[in-house]
Parts: C-alpha cells; structure tokens; sequence
C-alpha cells in the first residue's frame, strides 16, 4: 500500500513538472521592453526618447512625434539633427534643440496643447527610416531610424504638419 502511496505521489509531482516546466524558464512577456506603437525609442544618458515617429504628407515639413524624459537632476538641452551626410552629423547641421528641466516629460507634436516639434526641408520618404540623431551635453549621441508615416491611419490624420508656405516670385516690372 505504501508503494502505492509513494508512486502515485511521484505521478502527480512529474505530471505538475511537467506541466508547468515552462513557466519557470521562460521570461515573463509583461518584464520584456518593447515599443508597444509604431514608433521607436532611444536613451542617450539620462534622456530617453520614446515612441519617435515623423508624421508628414510631403516628406519635406515633418511633425516629429515623441515623448522626451530627463530622468536626470540637471537641466538639459537635447539636440535632434536631421538630414545630415554620414554617420552623425556635425554641430553646424540642421536640427532642433529641446530644452529639458531636471524630471521632465514632454509629450511633443500629439495635438493643441502639445509643443511641436516640426522639421523643415527633410527630405524624408513615406514608409521609410529617418535618421535622427539625439545628444546632449557631453553625452555620446545616438541615432534612431525614425519610422515615417502619412496620415492615411486613423489617429494620426490630426497630426500631419502643414507645410511651409514658400512665396512664390513677381515680375518686377
């Protein structure tokens, strides 16, 4: 009887093993890191960009859409550059500059009371990567391959820039 007992005993703790195996090496989905958008996401130091996306209908005037962090306790002042020639850009190319206080967040380019963050003469292709290059201080910079979008999705028809108007030329007669 005692056989029995200690047999059906190693049964049930093979069959709950077995069962449930899985669970103990294999990582928990919710603890993985992901961008849960169509965006993506960088960190230069204490500064982590966050669900980047540029939104724009003629590739030139672009609606840089993103959430910035300074998870730092000084100020900063973030450097987004555009439309340069090789791996990073140099200090003289285009670009915008964020200023940032010590725990902030801002939401940029998602609407009314949003600060914008628009890029002019991008030149960037619908439904491509856009290089932008992120850095601050004396922090090594980053480049994050920006997805770009036009406003055809729901959601994101509302955040497509206007474009730059460029004055058209007179005869000066």
């Amino acid at each position: 009887m005692r056989s029995r007992v200690a047999v059906s005993a190693i049964l049930a703790a093979g069959v709950l093993l077995g069962s449930s195996g899985c669970a103990f090496f294999s990582p928990v989905a919710t603890q993985i890191a992901y961008d849960p958008s169509d965006g993506t996401s960088t960190t230069v130091g204490d500064v982590k960009v966050r669900n980047a996306m540029a939104i724009t209908e003629d590739g030139e005037t672009v609606n840089l859409v993103m959430a910035v962090i300074n998870s730092g306790e000084d100020d900063v002042e973030v450097r987004f550059q555009y439309n340069f020639e090789g791996a990073e850009p140099s200090a003289t190319d285009v670009g915008i500059v964020v200023p940032l206080e010590a725990g902030e967040t801002i939401s940029f380019g998602n609407g009314e009371d949003s600060p914008e963050a628009i890029l002019t003469d991008a030149a960037a292709e619908l439904g491509g990567l856009m290089p932008v290059f992120v850095q601050y201080g004396e922090e090594t910079g980053k480049t994050m391959l920006v997805p770009v979008l036009d406003g055809s999705l729901p959601g994101y028809e509302d955040l497509v820039p206007e474009a730059t108007d460029v004055p058209e030329a007179t005869d000066s007669e």
